[in-house]
């Protein structure tokens, strides 16, 4: 902070005309116009609130308030949106029977292996092959593996990543999460898939957990218990997956953020599922998940401005684009024979 500055005034010369000061939100209107997007945004804010709301039209104001007015809390909205989108994911478990989970995750278990091992493998390819940096490379590839920005978040600092390449990657999987969420569930209703089969799909096809929720839970109630359960048994594989990394890229000292709030989710199933009178509360606390899920798909694309979008590049957009097509194709082509 700069020391104050001391100002001399003199009285004006007799034949200088003296005029009055400005009167806020009159004359130019500046202060007026300034709260304008701190208005909107509150305005929004409410409005997700309200049952009209849903997950996609949620993104959708988000990112037109980014492109127009833009965010006006970006540090608040940034760390509010992980801490929301973990609550209401531990919320959604109140409404999932644990046995159910288990079954449906034992069932998207070889899914997950196979498609984390094949995505990196792939990606370590096209990147080499588009001429990307190896760090940037296996960032994107993580981020669309996993499960997006928590996955780049993790493996980031075990490759000791600049942040320009964080950013970028951080971009990639956040645009492609925003076309997910709008295109699934109408692709998903246009190729008659079911629940379960769509609920996995987008377990595995979705980058950010907020997306395969929001996206799930616009397709029905079965298919957000199979997306839910199976996306954040496969966010546990940021774990091996990030000391893998370290091994690859020959880095010591290596600390991997563990995401805890999954232990929450699973005490919440077995809470609903075992403890006599959780089902009474259960559903209340379900439906405060899901909105909050709707808020932190608002934040999410109020975050995502234009200059986030420009700091990507054509060439790792198009790595993350090619990889998320092939995931998203491979998958639901084995996903409609096995299911």
């Amino acid at each position: 902070m700069h020391p104050p500055l001391a100002f001399v005034t003199a009285a004006p010369p007799a034949s200088a005309p003296v005029t009055k000061p400005e009167v806020a939100g009159q004359g130019s209107g500046e202060p007026r116009r300034s709260r304008l997007p701190q208005v909107l945004f509150c305005l929004l804010l409410l409005f997700c609130l309200t049952p009209w709301a849903s997950p996609p039209l949620a993104l959708a104001l988000g990112l037109v308030l980014a492109q127009t007015v833009g965010n006006p809390f970006p540090a608040r909205t940034k760390a509010a949106t992980a801490k929301l989108l973990q609550y209401s994911v531990i919320g959604l478990g109140f409404g999932m029977n644990a046995q159910a989970a288990v079954q449906a995750g034992s069932q998207g278990f070889l899914f997950t292996v196979a498609s984390i091992a094949g995505t990196l493998l792939l990606g370590f390819l096209v990147g080499r092959w588009l001429g990307l940096q190896p760090r940037l490379t296996h960032l994107i590839s993580s981020g669309t593996a996993i499960c997006g920005g928590s996955a780049i978040a993790a493996v980031g600092p075990v490759l000791g990543a600049k942040d320009e390449e964080m950013s970028v990657a951080l971009g990639t999987v956040f645009v492609l999460n925003a076309v997910a969420l709008f295109a699934f569930p109408p692709l998903g209703h246009w190729l008659q898939l079911s629940q379960q089969q769509f609920g996995l799909w987008c377990a595995i096809a979705i980058h950010d957990t907020s997306s395969v929720v929001g996206a799930a839970a616009a397709y029905g109630d079965q298919a957000l218990q199979v997306a839910t359960t199976v996306k954040l048994a496969r966010a546990l594989w940021i774990i091996p997956v990030a000391f893998g990394t370290a091994v690859l890229f020959r880095q010591k000292d290596v600390k991997v953020k563990i995401p805890y709030f999954i232990l929450g989710f699973v005490a919440a199933m077995l809470i609903n599922t075992y403890l006599p009178g959780a089902q009474a509360v259960g559903p209340v606390l379900v439906r405060l998940a899901k909105v909050g899920l709707t808020v932190t798909l608002f934040l999410i694309g109020a975050g995502l401005s234009m200059q986030a979008i420009k700091t990507v590049g054509a060439r790792p957009f198009l790595l993350g684009l090619l990889l998320w097509v092939v995931i998203s194709t491979v998958s639901l082509l084995v996903i409609r024979q096995a299911l």
